[in-house]
């Protein structure tokens, strides 16, 4: 695949429709932002496109028309593609792992008032704070990778955090920003889990979604239960389900010499 140039992207109606929640935001956020790298078999009339932004990348079109070794591009990250690409990732990886996933849609209000510790307040970021993400734990790193780093997930005003004094205890944000979803994502670092401090980020976090007139989506894995009761305690209720997969190194196709 090639590497698309901003004024050659395609029409994304066609590939990513916008008003679809979950991972598939990941275009228009892409677009939005400049943080992804866009891919295709041609710049012209392209017949398969991907966009590969943090470790996520959207895969659709036709397999048929990828060349041996096209989807070097999309080494070491997760790949949402239709089942018929199947056999292209397993002739391109040396490894293809499928995950079972579930996409949530924001329904109802939290079923609870998170009560928050003493000392600690839950506010919406400013630039000033890219500093305390900077300061994350390696673990934790992820939630700013589709915005390019910590001071552009400061800067969006989508990002709300719950500090002690000035560092970062647990944080919401927007992970992908459409133009009609936006799919967030959520940590707290591990020593302040069950706290309820991710409850309070997420309540603050969809009232300002809602109130930019985007609706929240929510997206994780089938096996993490975890994930899927604090979706459903913050009044997410279930979508739909499908299945990305988990790309490893690109595998060598060894060519016969004479």
């Amino acid at each position: 695949m090639i590497q698309l140039l901003p004024h050659q992207l395609p029409s994304l109606s066609r590939w990513f429709p916008a008003a679809a929640p979950g991972p598939v935001t990941l275009a228009e956020h892409a677009l939005a932002t400049g943080t992804g790298q866009w891919w295709a078999d041609r710049a012209v009339h392209p017949r398969t496109v991907a966009v590969r932004c943090a470790d996520h990348a959207p895969l659709r079109g036709d397999p048929t028309a990828l060349a041996t070794g096209a989807l070097t591009p999309l080494a070491d990250c997760y790949i949402d593609a239709p089942h018929r690409f199947l056999p292209a990732l397993a002739d391109a990886f040396d490894q293809v792992t499928p995950w079972e996933r579930m996409v949530y849609v924001h329904r109802t209000p939290p079923s609870s008032i998170a009560r928050l510790p003493w000392g600690v307040t839950v506010r919406r970021l400013a630039p000033e704070h890219a500093p305390a993400l900077a300061e994350l734990d390696t673990d934790a790193v992820w939630i700013h990778g589709t915005w390019g780093g910590p001071a552009a997930l400061a800067a969006s005003g989508l990002c709300w955090a719950a500090f002690h004094k000035d560092r970062v205890l647990a944080i919401a944000c927007a992970y992908f920003l459409g133009s009609t979803y936006a799919d967030i994502a959520c940590v707290t670092i591990p020593e302040h889990r069950r706290e309820h401090l991710a409850v309070a980020c997420l309540t603050a976090l969809l009232a300002d979604i809602a109130a930019r007139g985007h609706t929240a989506s929510w997206s994780c894995a089938r096996d993490n239960r975890p994930s899927r009761l604090l979706a459903w305690t913050a009044g997410f209720r279930l979508e739909r389900e499908y299945v990305h997969y988990a790309a490893g190194s690109p595998r060598r196709h060894d060519r016969l010499t004479a």
